[in-house]
């Protein structure tokens, strides 16, 4: 079991460890849902040191990232992230990424933890041109510090103007007294704040600084099971649930990541070309429950007259909304908006219509 170098601060203050993604993470601090909404409105810091990221540097390095992914890695500008994912040679995801370009040589991939092994296979069998490759994940440390009060927070620990940033945009800065620090603002949470990349033999100095710096606000260290609610909130899909090796991306809702442009010549395009040009069989839709019940993973999605047509891929109770939500792959006849379905729920069909993203708007 992998352990992230904050480890034990997680048991320090009170941390529920759990194996994930073949780390030790914690789960929960407080509870879920205080810790739900201590992001959603307040701010809250998640480690995520066990993500991956890798970096692919050199004359030709534009061109593999292009190749290997949906979205137009031509639209950016130095600075700028992209989210994107690797589509597998056979209309299936590899995995979801987000691509930062710090020049036309020079990108960063961030990818799942669980993926890391087979993304980093995925990315040299392709490497076709020798890009400079290096897996940075084991020595790179991670906070996703999310909520509204976020960046104001920490702005105390910055000299460079962090508040003003555009969502999706990076700077590299000095932070918490550590030089080279990358702080994006993206996250997984719809909240808004940042991301901040860092190595490990300044996780703890930089950690505490980010717990001091956002006291004023109330923050609060989160775990995974908050994250995930806090994700399904906005409709966010989760690699292993919503996408996955045999999901394409036009199925999952991912059109608007899968740039048919001009010199996009991504693998799987003429494939996926032709699914967004028929349509696809399978959709991926958000519902919500209209009578009492939570909706879990492989729970059966059924019809009106309680046939089959699907399973659920996320569920959860929505700790804002107070009601019952959840995701799945439904046939496109079932997928317009507005369309009653019913959810398995322990033998019991309760009622559930398909509803539009993101499930809370703030």
């Amino acid at each position: 079991m992998k352990k992230t170098a904050l480890n034990l601060m997680h048991h320090a203050m009170g941390g529920k460890m759990v194996p994930f993604a073949g780390f030790e993470m914690p789960v929960q601090f407080e509870g879920v849902n205080a810790e739900h909404e201590t992001v959603r409105l307040g701010v809250g810091v998640f480690d995520v040191s066990h993500m991956g990221e890798f970096w692919a540097e050199g004359p030709d390095a534009f061109e593999l990232v292009q190749r290997l992914t949906t979205n137009d890695v031509a639209a950016l500008y130095d600075g700028k992230v992209q989210y994107t994912c690797f589509p597998n040679g056979k209309g299936g995801i590899v995995d979801d990424l987000l691509v930062y370009k710090f020049n036309e040589e020079k990108y960063l991939l961030v990818v799942n933890a669980s993926n890391i092994d087979k993304d980093w296979a995925w990315v040299n069998a392709n490497n076709t041109k020798n890009v400079t490759l290096r897996n940075a994940s084991d020595a790179t440390s991670q906070l996703a510090v999310q909520g509204p009060k976020a960046l104001e927070a920490m702005q105390k620990l910055t000299t460079d103007k962090i508040t003003d940033m555009e969502y999706y945009t990076f700077k590299v800065i000095g932070f918490a007294g550590v030089k080279d620090v990358l702080l994006s603002t993206t996250g997984y949470t719809g909240a808004g704040g940042c991301e901040i990349y860092f190595e490990n033999k300044d996780a703890e100095k930089i950690y505490k600084a980010v717990l001091e710096a956002g006291a004023e606000h109330g923050i609060k260290p989160i775990g995974l099971a908050a994250r995930d609610t806090l994700r399904l909130e906005m409709g966010f899909c989760l690699y292993g649930n919503d996408i996955n090796d045999s999901t394409s991306p036009i199925e999952a809702g991912l059109g608007w990541i899968t740039k048919f442009v001009e010199n996009n010549p991504f693998v799987d395009r003429p494939l996926l070309e032709k699914q967004k040009a028929i349509g696809p069989e399978k959709m991926l839709r958000a519902f919500e429950i209209t009578d009492k019940g939570v909706p879990r993973q492989h729970y059966e999605i059924c019809d009106t007259a309680g046939n089959v047509i699907g399973e659920v891929t996320s569920g959860t109770m929505s700790p804002m909304l107070k009601k019952g939500i959840g995701m799945g792959y439904v046939p496109a006849s079932h997928s317009k908006l507005g369309s009653e379905i019913f959810i398995k729920v322990r033998d019991k069909l309760v009622p559930a219509r398909i509803v539009k993203l993101p499930f809370y708007k703030g």
